[in-house]
């Protein structure tokens, strides 16, 4: 079990030390520190504090077996397929191989992960607004910055997505209800709380108004 102290982490080293973590140990998770986890979600931003939200979360061997199936022919259907293409590409804006082969290896030991949590929004199914995620991604946030205090690994995907009735009704989920993503939690198998790479600010940032730049 992780030894990790939650209070010890500093929200600006958490910010900085965050990265998708895809090399997910079987270890179990305590269930008060996936509370915990989950308390700290829920304190993130809801349009108008509505909270029409769920958080779904999942261990059942049989569940997590057939949304895997699904997550890996989306996977395929995106990326796998491309998979020579991709690791042979010197594009600097494409997926780099390292990121390709934990995506690839997440993947294929999806159900491994010993928690997974859904995210859902009541009342989003009929929905066209495509800022509908500013609803609940800023609490998605909050809940993989609060396992990292804890030392567990996570990544926000939605490749599953391609089979989003059968999601819906494996979780039981009312009609109008729309998973969000798919959080698979893990104390890390390999790797390190290495800060993500990111292009530099001045690249990103502009001052008033947006400006094209070679």
């Amino acid at each position: 079990m992780s030894s990790e102290d939650p209070n010890s982490l500093s929200l600006l080293e958490g910010l900085h030390s965050t990265p998708a973590r895809r090399y997910l140990s079987a270890e179990p998770i305590a269930d008060d520190v996936v509370r915990a986890i989950l308390d700290a979600a829920v304190r993130g931003p809801s349009g108008g504090n509505s909270q029409r939200w769920a958080w779904i979360v999942v261990r059942d061997p049989q569940v997590k077996r057939q949304i895997a199936e699904w997550y890996r022919e989306g996977w395929d259907k995106s990326y796998g397929s491309r998979r020579e293409q991709i690791l042979g590409s010197a594009d600097p804006n494409g997926m780099s191989a390292a990121s390709f082969r934990a995506a690839d290896h997440l993947a294929a030991h999806l159900e491994e992960a010993p928690v997974w949590i859904f995210p859902v929004l009541i009342g989003a199914a009929r929905s066209s607004n495509p800022r509908l995620g500013s609803s609940i991604y800023g609490a998605v946030q909050q809940l993989m910055l609060a396992a990292r205090a804890y030392g567990i690994g996570s990544t926000l995907t939605t490749l599953y997505s391609g089979h989003e009735d059968g999601v819906r009704k494996l979780l039981n989920l009312p009609e109008d209800a729309l998973t969000m993503a798919l959080i698979p939690l893990g104390y890390p198998a390999r790797g390190r709380w290495a800060q993500p790479k990111r292009r530099p600010l001045d690249e990103v940032v502009f001052t008033e108004r947006y400006e094209e730049r070679p």
